[in-house]
């Protein structure tokens, strides 16, 4: 260890004490002790080689070398024979072969420039069409995985910054003119010249986002920090999610991909998040209970139908009092009936489907006010016990007061306060101890991050930031001050359930299992980070395919922060430098001791090359 001797205890050669001593022992005959100290010597070698078969393994470095001994012979001392220490490091994995060469990945083929593994749209139509189960995720199987690198289409540039990327977006990363001349009377986005502009219009709001916003606001409160979190059902090119950042609303917008080419992408590029995703058949990939309000602009989901099954989950997924907008068919069909090509016995059939959902799921209708319709789900169930029973069932609560679940602090304080999941103990193994100690940690090693890649702390260098294994948040909220927003995963197969706790915390995130590929287009993300992703899915699937989908989401010279045990990251490395990312091993932030140490990586800038017949 290091630090000063202990005092009174250390040899001063000069020091009175000593030199009687030492004077004395020089004046003694030595030869009859240095003759002894020989025979004894020579005994323990001629034993040792005899146990150890005339050498010593240093196994734990990985060499096997044999320690020569010092003989006296004529007065003069040899060495028997030479050896060359071995400083290099050891830290290879077992399976490790000096001279193996570097697996390199090809580009693929231009025409995978915008290819989304498992909502490929031929493997879609072998799919059912009822409940548009063939808009779901079907994954390709591991023997149709691609084992080349998805390029980005010729000319591709940087994004612009946030927040002028909310209104433009590159004509050459996203070369798609289809929306322009669909949506050109409802103002969604244009073409202008190598750009797209987005004035931020939709078919519900063609006076634009912020205005549309504004009249929400005038029907619920929007100021006051109690609504954080939102979900946007069938989001378009998502403007509505875009506007409300800027009132510290963060929403999670979804769109499938359909014959509006192109929507979720255009979202992405514009720095907003969002995931390809469709209510259909199966649940969506968000916790119970994590969002504070949901939104539906005629996002032509056919709430009445199949039981009510769409509303259910949007009131799954929706926070005792949150509330559920809907603005479009069927809403206000009295005066809009003829322009929708409906009848009005049909259009009136709808809204009667969907009032009589929402009164089975006891919620609440607040408002109804020219294009807009606003219901709030209870905060708890306790007031329909006698008389009616609620379609879905709340957590129980023990007053008329209580909210369900636990009440949660009104933004911004949301993010640092004890979440209801930790405090009643809903998360297996995690307590009130372990959260604070995450707050602390990851300040740390965020605080770290910053001073081994100064681009983090760069204010708009990164917008889009996806976290693989995110646990409560702490990396994401350590962030929280930039203007960048993180998509927090927790992987299925995750030791503990902790998604629920990020969204307490008014972040916004998604379950996903790495052996798949993520439901969002190439280049979505300008940095990823990933903590001890690689021993998670160790023995479950290769480490090749998740380096691979990581090398697909990121962006060109984007970022790349990977944490793990140090013989999984040189394995890492080795595949990075056949991925052509310039990256380096770096030590842990307690020091060169620590087994875990990072990788940060970047990926190079390289795109397909020009075609004649490119659009």
């Amino acid at each position: 260890m290091g630090g000063p001797p202990p005092p009174h205890h250390h040899y001063t050669p000069l020091s009175k004490s000593t030199a009687n001593a030492a004077t004395s022992y020089l004046k003694k005959p030595k030869l009859f002790s240095l003759a002894i100290v020989t025979v004894l010597c020579s005994l323990s070698y001629l034993f040792g080689v005899w146990q150890h078969g005339g050498a010593i393994s240093t196994s734990a470095l990985g060499v096997t070398a044999t320690i020569p001994c010092l003989i006296a012979t004529s007065n003069k001392t040899s060495l028997t024979s030479t050896v060359e220490l071995d400083f290099a490091t050891h830290h290879a994995a077992a399976d490790d072969v000096a001279g193996v060469k570097t697996k390199k990945y090809p580009p693929c083929d231009m025409k995978y420039t915008e290819y989304t593994p498992c909502e490929d749209q031929k493997r879609s139509l072998k799919f059912e069409r009822d409940r548009l189960i063939y808009r779901e995720r079907h994954c390709p199987a591991k023997d149709e995985l691609l084992k080349c690198r998805v390029p980005a289409p010729h000319g591709y540039k940087n994004p612009f910054r946030w927040p002028l990327s909310r209104d433009l977006v590159w004509y050459a990363n996203v070369p798609h003119k289809e929306l322009t001349v669909e949506k050109a009377v409802q103002n969604w986005i244009r073409f202008e010249g190598d750009r797209f502009r987005f004035p931020g219009g939709g078919t519900m709001f063609p006076n634009g986002a912020d205005a549309y916003i504004d009249d929400i606001a005038k029907l619920i409160n929007l100021k006051d920090g109690s609504i954080r979190t939102a979900i946007d059902t069938g989001c378009g090119v998502a403007s509505w999610g875009a506007y409300l950042l800027s009132r510290n609303i963060l929403t999670m917008s979804f769109a499938p991909r359909d014959t509006h080419e192109a929507q979720v992408q255009f979202a992405l590029e514009r720095g907003v998040p969002a995931l390809i995703g469709v209510i259909a058949s199966k649940r969506l990939p968000y916790p119970s209970r994590a969002f504070d309000m949901a939104h539906c602009s005629r996002c032509l989901i056919p709430w009445g139908e199949y039981d009510g099954a769409y509303l259910i989950e949007v009131d799954r997924v929706l926070r005792p009092g949150g509330y559920w907008i809907l603005s479009g068919p069927p809403i206000r069909w009295r005066k809009y009936w003829k322009g929708w090509e409906r009848s009005r016995e049909d259009l009136n059939s709808e809204q009667m489907q969907i009032e009589n959902v929402t009164r089975s799921l006891c919620w609440k209708k607040l408002v109804e006010k020219d294009d807009i319709s606003i219901w709030q789900k209870p905060m708890n169930h306790i007031k329909y016990t006698n008389l009616e029973t609620c379609l879905t069932r709340l957590p129980d609560v023990s007053t008329n007061d209580e909210v369900a679940g636990g009440e949660l602090e009104k933004w911004p304080s949301r993010l640092t306060a004890l979440p209801p999941r930790i405090s009643r103990g809903m998360i297996h193994g995690v307590t009130h101890v372990t959260y604070r100690d995450d707050l602390q940690l990851w300040k740390r090693r965020v605080s770290y991050y910053k001073t081994v890649n100064n681009q983090l702390g760069q204010k708009g260098r990164y917008r889009n930031i996806l976290d693989m294994n995110a646990f409560l948040g702490g990396f994401a909220s350590s962030l929280i001050d930039d203007p960048l927003w993180v998509m927090n995963v927790v992987p299925v197969e995750a030791k503990v359930n902790t998604l629920g706790v990020i969204y307490e915390r008014g972040m916004i995130g998604t379950y996903q299992s790495w052996c798949e590929a993520m439901s969002t287009y190439p280049r979505t993300y300008d940095l990823i980070h990933a903590d001890s992703i690689f021993t998670l899915y160790k023995d479950r699937c290769g480490m090749e395919d998740i380096l691979l989908e990581m090398d697909r989401i990121l962006r060109p010279e984007g970022s790349l922060i990977i944490r793990d045990d140090v013989d999984i990251l040189v394995k890492v490395k080795r595949i990075a430098d056949g991925l052509n990312w310039d990256s380096q091993i770096v030590d842990h932030e307690d020091g060169p001791l620590e087994r875990e140490k990072l990788l940060f990586a970047v990926k190079l800038y390289w795109t397909a090359p020009a075609s004649d017949d490119a659009s």
